[in-house]
């Protein structure tokens, strides 16, 4: 009989003490894929660069969904692009339509409006595509525009992103050209219409303006090179330059680094997020099918640019009501409220200022503004650090005034670009709609640059007092002295770091005109304008708490309720016995406004 003890379980998993897992082998097609990914790297030297692209960490926030709505619209544009060049024919030659629309059945028309009648017409899903390509490519517009403001209002295009900012309005700018050109392909009426307005636009151009002209349209207008010329420009030209920029964007992206939010544990030297594999990866390719899937329900269940009901383009009639895409309205309504008396002659040339100034130069003037900007405010400022956290829209006051000025003004010229439209519907005279448009130009921007200001400031005070006072509880105590206090709830750490995370600013201070030895100093004349702009931007800044004054008003609040009875008697909401005193953050104090920074608040 034997006396051996067994362990608790079979008898036999004695057999199995000492085994080493064993690691399951790969499967055939995991073998072939990384046999064929090494063979790629021996040749490419690759890994390195795929493994840092995959191990790139992106913070999650809601509005960085804009810059990608933007990328996938653009996405949707290609390939729907490419789809529809199959069966257009970019062709301004004559032709009789013998399709399936029946009113236009027998006229004379462009090969051109032809193919687009047979793409919405006769090819099995062609409407469809030729819808999601036009939705797409003004979604693509829009979420650039919203994309950009979200940059703008946030500080992201700092050093050393400025060169990323540039790219941007240059994509943008291409954009709006892009968009012009795809919907003056189809060659219908109201397309037609805007050729001749950009015909007459070029003409304004000061001398040279005919002769640029006669060179675009290849003769006189219409000629017929026109279409096949818009048709390179839209096709090859213009998205391989997007393209090219669009990698080099993200490409800049990857490089600098993704900008994030400011809050616990998140500062310049790191990004808090997820990595781009798995959980990124993911929630991307999700977020690009519902914008794909949203583009498409629209397409299907709203009509834009219906062709067929314009007709084919006619020099001859003038087509009332036409309007443009709100991308190139505003410049527009410039025309509209630009003097008339800006037109005159000299040396023998007449100089239509009054359409070239709104036609020609307020489009590319736009954009070299915004691409100047942060490289004006970076010299107003002083500087020229490293930033990677992002600045909330509040904290830089006169920026978000400046942006809104900006957003009113290019509202009010889009919006008198339907001063006809006005008129009519509201039985107004069109002179004096026009002169409402030109006089809110001069008064409405200045008026929000202004009233933004003046609630940023606002909620900088709201947020410095709470931060100093937590929040007000509604609850009343009163001290061994008789003095009666209201209790404020202390705020978390994560919501105190928000409200003081900011550096403090101050204007910058302008250096004598002369040396210690009488010498003028030769910039002299720019430092008074730089002082002049860097005291407009920060004269009335209102500096986040110091540490020193958050101390002042902890130290001053426990010294008032430091003998308050303890909060377990009825009628009175408490934390418990003995925890009376952290009631004491509202207490008034009048600690001074000192300068010093509230990143020591982070410890």
């Amino acid at each position: 009989m034997s006396t051996d003890t067994f362990p608790a379980g079979r008898p036999a998993d004695r057999l199995r003490d000492g085994d080493e897992d064993v690691t399951p082998a790969p499967s055939a097609v995991a073998r072939k894929v990384g046999g064929v990914a090494g063979w790629i790297d021996d040749r490419t030297n690759g890994a390195k660069g795929v493994n840092y692209l995959l191990r790139k960490v992106f913070p999650h926030h809601w509005s960085f969904m804009l810059g990608e709505i933007a990328m996938y619209s653009l996405i949707i544009c290609l390939l729907s692009g490419a789809l529809l060049t199959i069966w257009f024919v970019p062709s301004a030659g004559h032709t009789i339509y013998d399709g399936s629309y029946v009113p236009l059945r027998g006229q004379q028309m462009s090969e051109a409006y032809a193919s687009t009648l047979d793409i919405s017409f006769d090819i099995k899903g062609g409407l469809l595509i030729r819808q999601i390509h036009h939705w797409a490519a003004l979604m693509f517009l829009v979420g650039l525009t919203v994309h950009m403001f979200r940059v703008y209002f946030t500080g992201a295009f700092r050093k050393p992103r400025e060169l990323n900012w540039v790219i941007g309005t240059v994509m943008a700018l291409l954009a709006a050209i892009e968009g012009f050109a795809g919907y003056s392909l189809p060659d219908d009426l109201l397309s037609g219409t805007g050729i001749r307005a950009m015909e007459g636009f070029v003409q304004t151009a000061p001398v040279i303006g005919s002769y640029l002209a006669y060179a675009i349209f290849g003769g006189p207008f219409p000629g017929e090179a026109i279409i096949p010329r818009l048709y390179a420009a839209h096709v090859l030209l213009i998205p391989a330059i997007l393209v090219g920029l669009f990698v080099a964007h993200v490409v800049l992206v990857a490089v600098h680094k993704h900008t994030q939010y400011p809050g616990p544990g998140r500062t310049n030297d790191n990004v808090v997020g997820h990595r781009v594999m798995p959980v990124y990866a993911a929630t991307a390719g999700g977020f690009f099918f519902i914008v794909f899937g949203i583009i498409t329900a629209i397409s299907a269940l709203f009509t834009i640019n219906p062709i067929w009901a314009y007709g084919p383009y006619d020099p001859s009639p003038v087509t009332a009501g036409s309007q443009p895409d709100w991308y190139m309205g505003a410049y527009d309504g410039a025309l509209r409220l630009l003097p008339g008396w800006l037109e005159f002659s000299a040396l023998g040339f007449t100089m239509s200022l009054n359409i070239a100034l709104g036609a020609l130069v307020l489009l590319p003037l736009v954009y070299i503004v915004l691409g100047a900007y942060p490289f004006v405010e970076r010299w107003v400022t002083g500087d020229d650090r490293e930033h990677h956290l992002l600045d909330r829209p509040r904290n830089n006051p006169t920026r978000t005034g400046i942006g809104m000025a900006g957003i009113v003004a290019y509202s009010i010229f889009m919006f008198a670009a339907g001063n006809d439209i006005i008129a009519i519907k509201l039985g107004m005279s069109i002179n004096d709609i026009t002169w409402v448009f030109r006089i809110g130009l001069f008064v409405l921007p200045p008026l929000a640059f202004w009233v933004t200001k003046r609630i940023c400031l606002s909620l900088q005070r709201r947020d410095r007092d709470l931060a100093l006072h937590s929040r007000e509880s509604g609850r009343i105590i009163r001290g061994a002295d008789g003095s009666f206090h209201e209790r404020h709830d202390e705020l978390s750490d994560h919501d105190r770091w928000i409200l003081v995370q900011h550096e403090p600013v101050a204007p910058l201070q302008l250096e004598p005109e002369y040396d210690e030895n009488g010498v003028a100093r030769p910039a002299a004349r720019k430092d008074r304008l730089r002082a002049k702009l860097s005291h407009f931007y920060f004269k009335d800044a209102v500096n986040p708490v110091t540490p020193a004054e958050l101390a002042a008003a902890h130290h001053d609040g426990h010294h008032a309720e430091a003998l308050e009875a303890p909060f377990d008697y009825e009628g009175i909401e408490g934390d418990g016995d003995g925890d009376g005193g952290r009631g004491g953050l509202g207490a008034d104090t009048d600690a001074g406004r000192g300068i010093g920074s509230a990143s020591r608040l982070r410890e």
